[in-house]
């Protein structure tokens, strides 16, 4: 692919959507690192604890910045066409990169740089999973009105 084929991509709907999505990942990702490195090497946390918490602490600005920035939706979230399929996925990252933390926490002897590695790595490979479903389905632009839509809070997701 050509230098001006990927700028014309890039300038494109959808390739902007992508490269704000990378960001937002990054910015996650960033928080997810710090946390799980601080409540880990730091406060000496089990890798298992401190990746739950870290995880759970970078999916609101994920979610936020994933819904609000990167595919530009505004006003209420709907539940179930944003909110239960985002946590659903959220879980799952947990779920893996959890696995994946402790797992290293064992075989690397509490290695610090092993652990971030493991969770990283495992976010790594659903990052591509995360965006196709984000993009088709989670938010992607419904024509329907959602004024009958549950009111859900802007940061957790919950019914207010």
């Amino acid at each position: 692919m050509s230098v001006d084929a990927l700028k014309a991509r890039a300038r494109s709907p959808q390739g902007r959507t992508a490269i704000k999505y990378t960001l937002t990942s990054v910015i996650a990702v960033g928080v997810n690192q710090v946390v799980l490195f601080i409540l880990f090497a730091l406060v000496h946390w089990s890798a298992r604890n401190a990746n739950i918490t870290a995880v759970g602490i970078s999916a609101i600005p994920s979610y936020e910045l994933n819904r609000r920035w990167a595919w530009g939706k505004r006003g209420r979230s709907h539940l179930w066409k944003e909110v239960v399929p985002f946590w659903t996925l959220a879980f799952i990252g947990l779920a893996f990169s959890t696995w994946a933390a402790d797992w290293a926490e064992t075989a690397f002897h509490r290695s610090v740089l092993a652990v971030n590695g493991a969770s990283l790595g495992a976010f790594g490979i659903l990052w591509v999973g995360k965006f196709i479903i984000f993009n088709e389905v989670l938010f992607k632009h419904h024509h329907e009105v959602l004024e009958d839509a549950p009111a859900l809070d802007g940061i957790t997701g919950l019914p207010t």
